[in-house]
């Protein structure tokens, strides 16, 4: 109760600010704390990314570099990517590959920024594609794209788990077989640890999240947060299925050491969005943005989203139908992991 309080006093507070305004400090010289700057994401689109819901590979690689430069700065992709990639780096790809690749991460957006990558110059022994299922992967074309490409395709679960880095919470949770913790006590033990998959604190350096426009029953959207969270750790069933475990324990997995300290930038795959469904296809609720998004506030960028799926509803409404969940972004803002009210957010449209 005490942390919804929290929220909800923070997001009144947020909303009372303007673009010039200030929060007075409650101290005796009345000092006056600056509002935090603006989250700006490069959005880059064209109308012909895609076609019956499949992308272009060519406009999707032209896509990529437009907001490369646009995110960085500077003049040419390779340049682009060395302020957030160094030669020793190993690279890690998150996508969302158990909706399948017409509505969760597209390989072709994958590929075009794993071309532009290893173009710049990056060795692709040092580039994986992740994320916890092998066999979702799999069925998403990822495994294959990273044999074409010669980089790595890597399932968290299969690269094992971190016994000493993990995530603590009263929350229990039955474990399943493949949890750090399994079989390690009587067959109905459960777990208050999630444990680090090995692939993230032994391998990857820098994660790149690539994440679709996808709605999410506890999350509101099945975002970059959501991705990453659940993504990176085992026993994490526990906080997915209610709402309010969802938006305390996200933001909180992010905040881990080897999570979003080790983020470059995120790509949020908004060329086709579904507004309803989950991760059920859903092909009559969907939309046609033909858009990328880049941004290194991943907060930001699944905000956005939520912004995009509830007008999009409004277009089409339901009667009865609940509004998109946001309690989960207002805590990670409290976190400081991002910026979580839209009047701070800048969506910069890139020629």
């Amino acid at each position: 109760m005490r942390c919804f309080l929290y929220i909800w006093i923070w997001s009144w507070v947020l909303a009372g600010l303007g673009p010039s305004k200030a929060l007075a400090a409650p101290d005796a010289t009345n000092s006056v704390v600056p509002v935090p700057a603006k989250a700006r994401i490069q959005a880059i689109s064209d109308p012909h990314a895609t076609s019956a819901f499949i992308p272009d590979l060519g406009v999707i690689r032209k896509l990529v570099d437009r907001g490369l430069l646009a995110l960085s700065g500077k003049t040419n992709a390779a340049a682009a990517w060395k302020v957030w990639v160094k030669p020793e780096d190993v690279v890690g790809f998150k996508v969302i590959s158990a909706p399948g690749a017409l509505t969760g991460t597209r390989p072709t957006v994958v590929e075009a920024l794993i071309d532009s990558l290893i173009q710049s110059g990056h060795p692709a022994s040092k580039i994986v594609i992740w994320d916890r299922q092998a066999r979702d992967l799999k069925a998403s074309g990822f495994e294959d794209l990273a044999h074409r490409l010669g980089v790595r395709c890597v399932a968290t679960t299969d690269a094992g788990w971190d016994g000493n880095q993990f995530y603590e919470s009263a929350v229990q949770g039955k474990l399943v077989f493949g949890d750090f913790e399994f079989g390690k006590g009587d067959r109905f033990a459960v777990g208050r640890r999630s444990h680090v998959s090995k692939l993230l604190t032994k391998e990857v350096t820098r994660i790149i999240p690539v994440t679709p426009l996808l709605t999410h029953h506890s999350g509101g959207i099945y975002g970059h947060l959501l991705s990453l969270a659940f993504g990176s750790v085992d026993n994490m069933f526990r906080f997915e299925t209610d709402p309010g475990r969802t938006e305390e324990s996200v933001p909180e997995l992010c905040a881990l050491d080897d999570l979003m300290p080790k983020v470059a930038f995120g790509v949020t795959d908004a060329l086709v969005g579904q507004v309803r469904g989950d991760d059920k296809a859903r092909l009559h609720d969907t939309i046609a943005l033909n858009e990328l998004r880049f941004g290194t506030d991943l907060v930001a960028l699944d905000v956005i989203s939520i912004a995009d799926v509830t007008a999009a509803r409004k277009a089409y409404p339901i009667e009865g139908e609940r509004a998109l969940r946001t309690e989960l972004f207002f805590n990670a803002e409290l976190l400081e992991l991002g910026i979580a009210n839209t009047n701070r957010i800048e969506v910069l449209r890139a020629p």
